[in-house]
C-alpha cells in the first residue's frame, strides 16, 4: 500500500470515510490478534503460530535457553517487529513504528508489571530471580541510551544498525553463559536425585522462563483456568460467552479461511489431510504475492508462475505423503518451517494494512499518527502480554510468576534491538551509502526517559523488598505510565 503523505496516497484523504475506516482499524487489530494471540477463544496462535514454533524448538533440539531467547520472543513479538519495518519502509512516519515499539515496551514494563504486582496475593509472591532479573533490566537500559543517542543525533548508516541489532547477540550470548554455569554450579552441589532442583534453577535463569512440554503444562493457563475466569466474570451462564464467541467468529471468518487453507498445519487436534495438501498448494503462491509486491509486472507475472508451478508440487507431494488419520512424522522440520514462515506472512500483510490505515486516521481525526502508534497501536500489541501475563502470575504458581514477570522484560528487550534494530538495518540499507534520516519527533526523547525512569523503579525497588513484587512498585510503575499519558495526550492535542 502507498504512503499517506498528502502527494501519493493508498487511500486518498479527501476519499475516506472516517467511520469505515474506524471499522476496518478495529477489525485489523482483532484479526492480527486472532493470528499472534492465543487469548482470544477463536483459532489463533494456538492453531498457527505457537505450534510452529514450539515444535521448531523441538525438531532442533533447542535448550529452553535458546528457545527462549530466539523463537519465543519472536512469536509473542511479531506483530510489534513487523509493525516496526512496514512504517520505517511503507510510510512516510517512521516515527509511528518508534513510537509503537517504544510504547508497547513502556506499557509492559510499567503497565503489566505493575498489575501483576498489585492482583497477586501477599501470600502467594515469590521471589524473582535477582540476577537475571539484573541482567534484564541493565541491558534493556542500556538498548534504550544506545536508541537516544541514535535520536538524538538524527540519523544512523547501515554499520550502526547493524551494530545496535547486534546487541540482541550479546545478550544471548550472556544469557548461555549463566544457563552453563548455572548448570554447571548446579551439578557440583546437587546429586544425581535432585535433577527437579535443577530444572528449576534453569527456569529462574531462561528469560522467558520457557520449560519442557511437562513443566510448561502445569505452569501455563489451560482451558480450564480460562473457563473459571470466564465463569468469574460473566457468571455460572456461559450463554453469553457462547454468544460472543460466535459473533467474533462471524468477525473472523473472513480473514480465517484465508489463513486456514494457507498455513500449514499439523498439530494432532487440529490435523487434517486435505487442509494440509490446500495450504501446500496455496502458501507459496500467497509467498509469491506478497515478496512481488511492487516489481514491474514481467517480474511480477514471472514469481507468479514460478509459485504456481512450485505450488502444484507441493501439492501432489503433501497428497502423496500423509495420511488421513495423523499429521507426517517424517519431514516434519519442513512442514513446521512453512507454518512459521506463513504465519509471519500473514502477520506481515496485516501489519501492513494496520499501520496505513493508522496513519490514515490521524490524519482524518487531527492527530499525530506517531501519538495513536504510541497508544492505540502499542496498546493493541500489548493486550495479549497483559491478559496471558497476569493469568500466568495467577494461576501458574510460584514458576508461573516467575515466567510472567521475566516475559514483561524479555518482549520489550526483543521488540527495541529486533523490532527497531532490523526496521532501521532495512531504511539504512536503502539509502546506503548515506544515512537514513530518522523522523523528527521531539517527544521520543521523552519518551525514552520515563520508560528509563519506569525501569530504575524496578530496580531500585525489588532489591529493597527482597525481590516480591508489591503494591509499592505496582503503584510507582503506573504511576509513572500515567503521568506519562497526560503529558503526552495535553502536549498532543
Amino acid at each position: 500500500m502507498e504512503d499517506i503523505d498528502g502527494e501519493r496516497s493508498g487511500f486518498g484523504v479527501g476519499s475516506l470515510d472516517g467511520l469505515t475506516l474506524f471499522f476496518d482499524l478495529g477489525f485489523l487489530f482483532f484479526d492480527l490478534a486472532s493470528v499472534l494471540d492465543d487469548d482470544l477463544d477463536l483459532e489463533g496462535a494456538a492453531e498457527y503460530f505457537c505450534p510452529s514454533a514450539e515444535g521448531l524448538s523441538k525438531v532442533m533440539n533447542l535448550s529452553p535457553t535458546i528457545a527462549g531467547t530466539t523463537l519465543l520472543p519472536l512469536g509473542n513479538g511479531a506483530n510489534d517487529v513487523i509493525s516496526s519495518i512496514i512504517s520505517f519502509t511503507r510510510s512516510s512516519s517512521g516515527g509511528v513504528g518508534l513510537n509503537s515499539v517504544l510504547g508497547g515496551a513502556f506499557f509492559v514494563s510499567c503497565v503489566v508489571v505493575g498489575v501483576i504486582s498489585i492482583v497477586v496475593s501477599p501470600n502467594h509472591r515469590l521471589t524473582i530471580d535477582k540476577p537475571s532479573f539484573i541482567r534484564d533490566v541493565l541491558f534493556i537500559i542500556f538498548s534504550l541510551s544506545c536508541l537516544l543517542g541514535i535520536i538524538v543525533f538524527g540519523r544512523v548508516n547501515l554499520w550502526i544498525a547493524i551494530c545496535f541489532s547486534s546487541i540482541y547477540v550479546i545478550y544471548i550470548c550472556v544469557v548461555c553463559a549463566m544457563h552453563f554455569f548455572s548448570e554447571d554450579e548446579a551439578a557440583e552441589n546437587v546429586n544425581s536425585t535432585d535433577k527437579e532442583d535443577e530444572l528449576d534453577n534453569e527456569i529462574g535463569v531462561a528469560l522467558l522462563g520457557c520449560v519442557d512440554e511437562e513443566k510448561s503444562s502445569e505452569l501455563c493457563p489451560n482451558e480450564k483456568h480460562t473457563e473459571e475466569i470466564n465463569s468469574s466474570i460473566f457468571g455460572t451462564s456461559s450463554s453469553f460467552c457462547k454468544f460472543i464467541n460466535c459473533f467474533l467468529g462471524v468477525l473472523d471468518f473472513p480473514l480465517y479461511l484465508p489463513r486456514r487453507l494457507t498455513i500449514p498445519v499439523v498439530s494432532e487436534d487440529k490435523w487434517s489431510k486435505p487442509m494440509a495438501v490446500i495450504s501446500a498448494t496455496l502458501a507459496p503462491i500467497l509467498a509469491a504475492a506478497v515478496s512481488s509486491e511492487g516489481m514491474d509486472s514481467p517480474t511480477s507475472l514471472a514469481i507468479g508462475m514460478t509459485s504456481v508451478l512450485v505450488g502444484l508440487i507441493l501439492g501432489n507431494l503433501a497428497f502423496l505423503s500423509t495420511k488421513e488419520s495423523s499429521p507426517p512424522k517424517e519431514c516434519l522440520l519442513i512442514w513446521l518451517l512453512g507454518g512459521f514462515l506463513m504465519s509471519i506472512t500473514w502477520t506481515y500483510v496485516l501489519a501492513q494494512e494496520l499501520v496505513s490505515l493508522l496513519v490514515s486516521f490521524g490524519y482524518i481525526i487531527g492527530i499525530n499518527p506517531s501519538i495513536l502508534g504510541l497508544t492505540v497501536l502499542a496498546w493493541g500489541n500489548s493486550t495479549g502480554d497483559l491478559i496471558s501475563n497476569v493469568a500466568m502470575a495467577l494461576n501458574g504458581g510460584k514458576d508461573g510468576q516467575q515466567m510472567a514477570i521475566s516475559a514483561c522484560y524479555a518482549g520489550p528487550l526483543f521488540n527495541t534491538l529486533i523490532g527497531l534494530g532490523v526496521s532501521l538495518v532495512f531504511a539504512s540499507w536503502w539509502e546506503y551509502p548515506a544515512s537514513y534520516v530518522l523522523p523528527k519527533d521531539p517527544f521520543l526523547c521523552e519518551t525514552l526517559g520515563f520508560l528509563m525512569v519506569g525501569l530504575l523503579w524496578a530496580l531500585v525497588i525489588l532489591p529493597k523488598r527482597n525481590m516480591q513484587p508489591d503494591i509499592s512498585l505496582g503503584v510507582g510503575l503506573l504511576a509513572i505510565y500515567f503521568c506519562f499519558l497526560f503529558l503526552r495526550f495535553a502536549k498532543g492535542f
